[in-house]
């Protein structure tokens, strides 16, 4: 069964709520004031079966104010919205929310609608045709207009025109365009209450996706993850809901004071709201022009905000004119690229126009006159060109996969056919969980081979960079230098011995004087024993200075020569393999050892015993117990 959302438009005590009973049989006023007053003033929802010319349809009707103090609960139920019963009475024909209501739902991109002319039992057949050339007027070139949108006259009251209205509603519902049931589930949450029994339950229009009972999702903002224990779509239990249908979640683990309006339940990873967005905007033509910085009312599906806005071209956007702009916001709102959005005006409020979120993640480097080109790029480019652009934005620091989907609003699975296929294209790399961007790859290899190349010219006794040095230097994540790294290793470009990172065919070049002083120095420790002497006693002996000695020594250290065993103390190798073999004739008589046996065994003083006996530990050639050790 097909879901479709229907919402009402039209100005206050036009016979929204009346008409939405006489197809439903439901009456979306629920609250006390709404009944005594007569209006509506919260948003109202019902729901109606119909067969379709392709099949059963299920309307979710979404019932809005159509009072001018309520604009705003308006805007909260309307953005989710498949079509649009755009209501007129016969007796007041167009008003100024008729108008009001009319520009809000064409710029919030809704195609498909029924002009419904209420009422028509308290006018006369003159009076009818001439509200009906009035609308046609109105509605001349529109997304409604009237040469493909039928104009039906009806009344809730007596029942005259419900039936054809019900068909038109079915073939118009059978031809809208279907929310994508694959993308990332999104809820808005329209309302909040708590049921006794159940705890807390949020509804809105599932607007993407699917979610489950059991399903863990987050609750953003604050991105808090949250368990739905129970679903319902028009007042039914289900296991599921997809994606055009009301639906009401009733949340685990949360009390109604944590959820409210304009927040947004999602698929658990997909949302990182910002106070940042860069949208393309546009004004209504016979509304105030923009300035620069002016504050504004935001109005994103259910969410409202205060935002400041930052023109990219020029410091006045002329009423009917588009432009780009940036919001900042006072506090994040949760959204994806390809959302639509209301703009009013902060005092007084009016409407001025809309448009639609490109980048939910702008970069604060970027300037304004690359930052319009890129999103033009961003904004029509398909998921390939997009990903590119968001990783050759992110340069060598790369674009990490839950960036990506945080950036793009994507499923994991349409994110890693993108990179498969950018991969595919030689247009990004893929190391671990960063992409990078072909053009940033060149650069950066070949910056990590002048940086070694730059590190050895500069240190020839040394036999390379470490590689945690060229990590540091590089500015990479960890997973995009290894790759990277293994990308140059694989191409011969560069060469790595242990733990160093060097040019092919590198090899350690010496003066004479330099090898003389290396054989010196190896010499000296062997000869040493178990009894090493201080390296400032062995460099006096040298005929190089101290600097290039121990260059000299960091050498022997790196080719194993000489053994580190702690700060103070080096040793030849010779001496720790003769001392590990002494050590391990000791085990009999006894396995034991304690530091008093160590140093009358080998006539050491504590200076040297303790860090030797920590040395055999770290060889397993001896295991600590306690202050005795067992000899392996």
């Amino acid at each position: 069964m097909k879901s479709v959302i229907v919402g009402t438009a039209g100005h206050i005590d036009h016979g929204k709520t009346a008409l939405v009973r006489a197809l439903t049989g439901i009456d979306t006023d629920r609250l006390k004031e709404e009944k005594l007053r007569g209006i509506t003033i919260e948003l109202g929802f019902a729901h109606l079966d119909l067969p379709g010319p392709k099949g059963p349809l299920r309307l979710g009707f979404v019932d809005v104010p159509g009072h001018e103090r309520f604009v705003h609960t308006m805007l909260a139920g309307v953005g989710g919205i498949d079509l649009v019963l755009f209501v007129i009475s016969a007796q007041e024909s167009i008003k100024p929310q008729t108008r009001e209501h009319f520009a809000i739902c064409d710029l919030l991109n809704v195609r498909r609608g029924i002009v419904v002319l209420t009422k028509c039992d308290l006018v006369d057949e003159v009076t009818l045709q001439v509200v009906r050339m009035e609308v046609e007027e109105f509605l001349a070139g529109s997304f409604l207009d009237p040469g493909h949108t039928p104009i039906l006259a009806v009344s809730a009251r007596t029942g005259a025109g419900i039936g054809d209205l019900k068909q038109a509603l079915a073939l118009a519902a059978s031809e809208a365009e279907a929310k994508d049931g694959r993308a990332a589930f999104r809820l808005p949450i329209d309302r909040v209450f708590t049921m006794k029994g159940f705890g807390t339950v949020v509804t809105g229009t599932l607007i993407a996706g699917e979610v489950r009972k059991e399903q863990e999702i987050d609750l953003s903002p604050p991105g808090r993850t949250v368990r739905v224990r129970g679903l319902q779509v028009h007042g039914a239990a289900t296991p599921a809901a997809t994606a055009g249908q009301r639906t009401a979640v009733n949340l685990a683990g949360i009390t109604q004071d944590d959820v409210s309006r304009g927040m947004m339940l999602a698929e658990a990873g997909l949302l990182a709201p910002g106070k940042r967005l860069d949208v393309h905007l546009t004004l209504l033509p016979d509304g105030p022009d923009l300035k620069t910085r002016a504050r504004v009312h935001l109005h994103l599906f259910a969410a409202e905000r205060i935002a400041r806005i930052h023109l990219y071209d020029g410091d006045i956007l002329t009423a009917g004119s588009s432009g780009w702009a940036q919001l900042r916001l006072e506090d994040p709102v949760p959204c994806c690229p390809g959302d639509r959005f209301i703009i009013r005006r902060f005092s007084p409020v009016i409407t001025m126009g809309g448009g639609t979120v490109v980048d939910v993640a702008p970069s604060l480097r970027m300037k304004s006159a690359a930052r319009t080109g890129f999103l033009d790029s961003l904004r029509d480019g398909d998921d390939v060109a997009r990903l590119v652009l968001l990783a050759g934005r992110r340069d060598r620091r790369g674009l990490a996969t839950s960036d990506a989907i945080h950036q793009t609003g994507w499923t994991r699975d349409r994110l890693q056919k993108a990179v498969a296929a950018a991969v595919k294209a030689r247009e990004i790399l893929r190391f671990g969980d960063h992409v990078i961007a072909g053009p940033v790859f060149t650069r950066v290899a070949r910056t990590m081979v002048s940086t070694v190349k730059a590190f050895q010219t500069a240190n020839p006794l040394v036999g390379g960079m470490s590689r945690q040095e060229l990590l540091e230097k590089s500015g990479l994540a960890r997973d995009l230098f290894e790759g990277i790294l293994g990308t140059l290793l694989d191409s011969h470009r560069l060469e790595t011995t242990a733990e160093q990172v060097h040019l092919p065919g590198h090899r350690v070049v010496m003066q004479e004087d330099e090898s003389a002083s290396k054989a010196q120095i190896e010499e000296a420790f062997a000869r040493a024993g178990i009894r090493v002497p201080a390296l400032k006693e062995v460099f006096a002996g040298l005929s190089i200075d101290p600097a290039r000695a121990q260059k000299i020594v960091s050498l022997l250290l790196r080719e194993r020569v000489l053994v580190k065993v702690s700060d103070d103390l080096v040793f030849h190798r010779t001496t720790l393999e003769t001392l590990k073999e002494r050590v391990r004739a000791l085990k009999d008589p006894s396995p034991v050892m304690d530091v008093a046996r160590f140093k009358d065994s080998f006539g050491l003083s504590r200076k040297y015993a303790i860090p030797l006996l920590e040395y055999l530990d770290r060889e397993n050639i001896t295991r600590r117990i306690g202050d005795d050790r067992i000899i392996q």
